[in-house]
């Protein structure tokens, strides 16, 4: 296993693979979400820091994820038409994936083993920061709402390096 996420291969909502390695020199936000959790609402937060951020050089990679709680149900279609419509989400969507069990996907594989807490995901909304090089610098847990300080502080500390 390496030691960033540069080399993982995601699928886009419309099947298509995409290498991470593609985003380097941008700092990545990368986020599980859910549409009938009860912190959905953070798709809101999300959205403002893509509006504030991605000038600079931040992307927010969502990947919707059914393992907790069974909180996404929906189909691409269904999700994409959700954020849309409930928080105008300008930000990437990508096709469900697990971020944790036996068909765990790689890149939850990586994030989970490259930065502490290292461990499974708890839950949704759980937020990863990846700095330019493609490491994994940072972890906050699905409580850490998208306009918190700590949350803030880190992705402004990684796009002024």
């Amino acid at each position: 296993m390496g030691s960033t996420i540069s080399d993982v291969i995601v699928k886009t909502m419309d099947g298509n693979d995409r290498k991470l390695n593609e985003y380097l020199g941008e700092v990545l936000l990368i986020v599980n979400v859910a549409s009938q959790c009860g912190y959905t609402s953070q798709y809101a937060g999300l959205e403002k820091l893509n509006q504030n951020y991605q000038e600079n050089g931040l992307k927010i990679l969502a990947f919707p994820c059914n393992d907790f709680g069974a909180q996404e149900p929906g189909s691409n279609e269904e999700i994409i038409d959700f954020c849309a419509r409930n928080y105008g989400i300008t930000f990437e969507l990508f096709d469900k994936l697990h971020a944790k069990g036996e068909e765990q996907h790689p890149l939850y594989a990586r994030l989970t083993s490259l930065v502490e807490p290292k461990g499974p995901i708890a839950w949704n909304f759980e937020k990863f920061l990846v700095n330019k090089h493609g490491e994994v610098v940072a972890r906050f847990k699905s409580s850490v709402k998208p306009n918190s300080p700590e949350l803030i502080a880190a992705i402004e500390r990684e796009l002024a390096q």
